[in-house]
């Protein structure tokens, strides 16, 4: 898995992938961050994190679109599905790469947190607690995309469907609104991303809301091995 993990690292920085994802993401969080803490003269990054929701929705199809379907592109996926590493290691490394990268792109929220330290005491505990659910979020949505990935050798395609799919989660609470049905929409509900991620950014630390982003994750990977041992076999 190390081996997987050092060359999908080496992978995005010898692309110009690592490079637009992390420029795009501390662009517009440094936007959000001005608007709305310097400019509002309010020491919560709320604002910040929820702005970024949806621009993280968008960002991590541009992640993910080439960590399978460049494989398959380029066949060099055969060689990958018969070495000796087990396909879950597969898996594991290449998330675990996207992964980095988008921790890289959060860790510019700390640093906002201290630029305001030095003119008024954040919280720190809404801060960390956001700071975990973004990267709970980020973990949930690279799975997806991942997944989404291993489906098509084409990274536009990979990047257009997991961009529809953020745009799907993004207007969940909507479609919600639309369906008649009440014990329909109540399930639905369940799956809504930003139910979940909302209550992080009022500092709310939920077990449920943990492990819905964890399992979330956990399924969406496992869907990804189950995938490759279908084409490892054919």
């Amino acid at each position: 898995m190390i081996a997987i993990y050092r060359r999908e690292l080496s992978a995005y920085f010898n692309s110009a992938i690592a490079y637009v994802v992390l420029a795009v993401f501390f662009f517009f969080s440094g936007f959000f961050f001005i608007n709305y803490c310097v400019g509002g003269n309010t020491t919560s990054l709320s604002y910040v994190y929820g702005s970024m929701f949806y621009i993280i929705m968008f960002l991590i199809p541009v992640l993910t679109m080439k960590t399978f379907s460049e494989e398959k592109r380029q066949k060099t996926d055969q060689a990958l599905l018969t070495s000796p590493t087990s396909l879950t290691e597969i898996v594991a490394g290449k998330f675990l790469g996207a992964f980095t990268i988008f921790g890289m792109c959060c860790s510019i929220f700390i640093i906002y947190a201290i630029v305001i330290s030095f003119f008024a005491q954040p919280q720190w505990s809404v801060v960390l607690c956001t700071l975990l659910g973004v990267l709970l979020l980020g973990a949930a949505l690279i799975a997806i995309n991942v997944f989404i990935s291993s489906l098509t050798e084409s990274m536009v395609v990979a990047a257009v469907i997991g961009m529809a799919v953020g745009l799907i989660i993004d207007t969940m609470s909507y479609i919600i609104s639309l369906i008649p049905v009440g014990w329909i929409a109540d399930t639905v509900s369940k799956i809504n991303f930003l139910n979940y991620y909302t209550n992080f950014t009022y500092g709310i630390l939920s077990v449920v809301d943990v492990v819905f982003f964890l399992s979330v994750t956990a399924l969406f990977l496992f869907f990804t091995v189950r995938v490759l041992e279908k084409r490892r076999w054919s």
